[in-house]
């Protein structure tokens, strides 16, 4: 859907948006029927001072603005939306970095795909719609247009959770405005083609309450796995997330990610252990609007996963990280953002590459421009 912000309005336009994935057509109210065409580049620099000189990606476990020291795109994308009031249908086609390294496992062409949907009105009575295709995922409350988050890098639980999903889901939100309510067949954690070996498929849900717009409070779940069948192992997880006074000139994110995968199966077919590996994070994130046009956005998080299930360090103690960031937001124009962050991890283990071995602590800039229409 194109979306105009005007000046005035670009403090409650873009936090709003930013809320909860809502770049999804599927949570937003329809417009009026037809055609519509917009679009969506993001250029950026990101500058990792720990990082070797000669190195040209920032740490594996980021997959947006991900390039070390050169200027580059993270997410371009051409957009056509049709809506009318029984049908709509979303084809966006992308190019960038965010496309090369978190659409590295698809096939073909289909890593070019952003967004390709069609879904029917269930009802004449009822906000009850039924889509299928690629989409954007509703885990989570961030997404890959940067501009609609409110800092300007992912954090790392965003990095390591779906950004899409392909499949079939059902969407109904209330009459109020105040419950939405999804549930969804999905190909697999963030997958256009299946995982060889695995039959699948996922199942996801999401239940979202709006008690008033200054409140939105979030659970979204995965069931299903990231393993091939003889493994054995089942994902749990869990997506919770609260938005607080987000179009106001303060607002807070609070935020919590939990997963368990069930241990797996050896080679004599017996369960490596009993239980489940666990990981989980939290993360806190407070914007203040300065003016008009600019923003200050800080954030704490914090991501242990020591078993590696979805981030692998190969270190005694595994993914333990904290993570500071502080970002200023200006808008040069009512379609046009410029932002700069400062981000610093500080991680239980030496994960972190430098000139002469292993860092506990890394260390970036970036900034980027973003232009939308």
């Amino acid at each position: 859907m194109k979306r105009v912000l005007t000046t005035s309005a670009f403090v409650a336009g873009v936090i709003t948006a930013s809320m909860a994935q809502i770049t999804d057509t599927t949570k937003i109210a329809a417009p009026r029927s037809g055609l519509t065409v917009s679009g969506y580049i993001e250029a950026y620099y990101s500058h990792d001072f720990t990082a070797p000189k000669t190195s040209q990606e920032r740490p594996g476990f980021l997959y947006n603005h991900k390039r070390n020291r050169e200027v580059n795109v993270n997410l371009a994308f051409l957009k056509g939306a049709y809506t009318s009031e029984r049908v709509r249908a979303n084809l966006a086609i992308q190019v960038g970095t965010y496309a090369q390294y978190n659409y590295a496992a698809e096939q073909g062409l289909m890593k070019n795909i952003y967004e390709a949907n069609a879904g029917v009105k269930l009802s004449k009575t009822k906000d009850l719609w039924l889509d299928a295709g690629i989409f954007s995922s509703h885990i989570g409350f961030e997404s890959a247009i940067s501009k609609d988050c409110w800092t300007l890098t992912r954090s790392i639980l965003a990095e390591n959770s779906p950004y899409y999903l392909s499949g079939a889901k059902l969407t109904y939100n209330t009459a109020n405005g105040k419950w939405t309510l999804l549930g969804s067949v999905l190909n697999g954690w963030q997958r256009i083609a299946k995982l060889p070996g695995y039959s699948g498929p996922a199942v996801s849900t999401q239940v979202q309450y709006r008690p008033s717009s200054k409140v939105t409070l979030n659970w979204s779940t995965f069931i299903g796995s990231d393993r091939p069948d003889s493994l054995k192992q089942g994902r749990f997880f869990n997506n919770f997330y609260a938005v607080i006074n987000p179009t106001g000139k303060f607002g807070v994110i609070l935020g919590f990610d939990i997963g368990a995968d069930r241990k797996p199966i050896d080679q004599t077919g017996n369960r490596v252990g009993t239980g489940s590996y666990i990981w989980y994070s939290p993360v806190v994130i407070a914007r203040l609007a300065t003016s008009d046009k600019s923003y200050l956005a800080g954030r704490i998080e914090y991501y242990n996963d020591k078993n590696g299930v979805i981030i692998s360090t190969g270190t005694a103690n595994g993914f333990q990280t904290l993570g500071y960031s502080l970002n200023y937001d200006y808008a040069i124009l009512p379609n046009a953002l410029f932002r700069i962050e400062g981000k610093v991890y500080n991680s239980k283990d030496a994960i972190f590459e430098k000139e002469n071995g292993l860092s506990k602590t890394n260390a970036s800039l970036t900034t980027s421009l973003a232009i939308s229409f």
